[in-house]
């Protein structure tokens, strides 16, 4: 006869066990201290076995049933029970060997050791920790896109629309590196495109007018503060490379004889090494720095110690000191302001002043061209710069 919720329930300890018979193999186990456990008996190759399926009353009658049933399809199909069970816990423990933030931190380490910048590294982890623990902690192969949508819509109920696109792409790139690596089978965050609201697009603010843009360099001219600070003003109009590249730069990049300076692959945007030539006007305000900080690491160091460079928003609080809004200026702003005022010059080859400002040119073929052909024209053009700003900063007009 078939087993009942009542009769389970009714059931009571014995001084030794006891067995309650389903039905097809099926039995509950009665233990003297009161515990109810399910078994399974079936014949494999000719040889009796047991399945074990867990205790009453968390699995149910009914779920005990669903489980015969399937250890009997598996039987049907010539596949073990209790081998599938066993498989079944490894894979478990591979997935969960494999939670998303594993594959990330290691995708994140793979960057490291291959020549990413510092600085892409650390967003990195940053990006990884704005997704909750318990996402974290997920096996990777299991993630589903609703999971992680409901992670982005976290940041874009806050209005953080930017930070949701990026984690999306970060977690893009985790996931396609799990499959690569046999360990998830799709991209949830693939399926998410169009899903978030889209950011608007900021621009950097920045003066391109030659009038202002020789009142802004006469009052870094003015500006008196750390010496660090004075002189990172007063070098970024003349080189125009990106802050976190100029706020880092290191004496063994410079090379005074031949007045270039070199900036490593692991700082690039680009991650191919940059060479910017240095005007005269340029190289002076090196050579001053050398002698205050020259005996260090970083040609621009942190006041409060010389072993770290300058923070990222050191220039920007500069320019907010002088009266410059984030709405007027922003140490960014300079690359648009060169930008803006070389092309209006007509002067210069539009792909020359493209690649003083180390921007990546579509192409393989035209990239590789351009990294060779406009040096000459380069350093022409940053002397002639230089020259320029000076008659900016002098007489406020062309």
């Amino acid at each position: 006869m078939a087993l009942t919720d009542t009769a389970i329930r009714n059931a009571k300890p014995k001084d030794k066990p006891y067995k309650l018979a389903d039905s097809q193999g099926l039995y509950l186990l009665v233990n003297p201290k009161g515990s109810k456990l399910w078994r399974i008996k079936y014949r494999m190759n000719g040889v009796e076995r047991k399945l074990a399926l867990g205790g009453y009353p968390d699995i149910t009658l009914a779920g005990a049933r669903t489980a015969r049933d399937v250890a009997r399809k598996q039987m049907a199909e010539a596949v073990d029970p209790n081998a599938a069970k066993r498989q079944a816990r490894i894979d478990a423990s591979i997935r969960a060997a494999n939670s998303f933030e594993v594959v990330a931190n290691e995708l994140i380490e793979k960057k490291g050791r291959e020549g990413r910048a510092a600085t892409t590294v650390k967003k990195q982890r940053w990006l990884l920790q704005l997704l909750g623990q318990d996402f974290r902690k997920r096996p990777v192969a299991d993630v589903t896109p609703q999971e992680l949508l409901h992670e982005l819509k976290k940041h874009e109920r806050r209005g953080k629309l930017e930070t949701a696109r990026q984690v999306r792409a970060f977690a893009g790139q985790v996931f396609r590196y799990a499959a690569a690596t046999a360990r998830a089978e799709r991209d949830p965050a693939q399926l998410l495109q169009g899903a978030l609201t889209s950011p608007t697009v900021t621009h950097f603010a920045a003066i391109t007018d030659a009038t202002e843009f020789g009142a802004l360099l006469r009052a870094i001219d003015d500006y008196q503060g750390d010496p660090a600070v004075m002189h990172a003003l007063k070098l970024t109009p003349h080189v125009f490379q990106r802050p976190g590249e100029i706020r880092q730069m290191e004496w063994p990049e410079l090379d005074f004889e031949k007045a270039v300076w070199i900036i490593p692959t692991t700082r690039m945007k680009t991650r191919e090494p940059h060479t910017v030539p240095l005007s005269r006007q340029a190289v002076a305000i090196l050579r001053e720095m050398r002698s205050l900080t020259g005996a260090g690491r970083y040609v621009f160091p942190s006041v409060r110690t010389r072993a770290k460079p300058i923070s990222d928003n050191t220039v920007n609080a500069g320019l907010r000191r002088m009266g410059y809004s984030k709405t007027q200026m922003t140490a960014h702003g300079f690359r648009t302001s060169a930008s803006s005022l070389l092309n209006e010059s007509g002067k210069w080859n539009p792909d020359a002043i493209e690649r003083a400002l180390a921007h990546m040119v579509p192409g393989t073929i035209r990239r590789i061209y351009n990294q060779s052909a406009y040096w000459a024209e380069r350093v022409e053009m940053a002397q002639w710069w230089s020259d320029y700003l000076d008659g900016l900063r002098d007489s406020g007009n062309r």
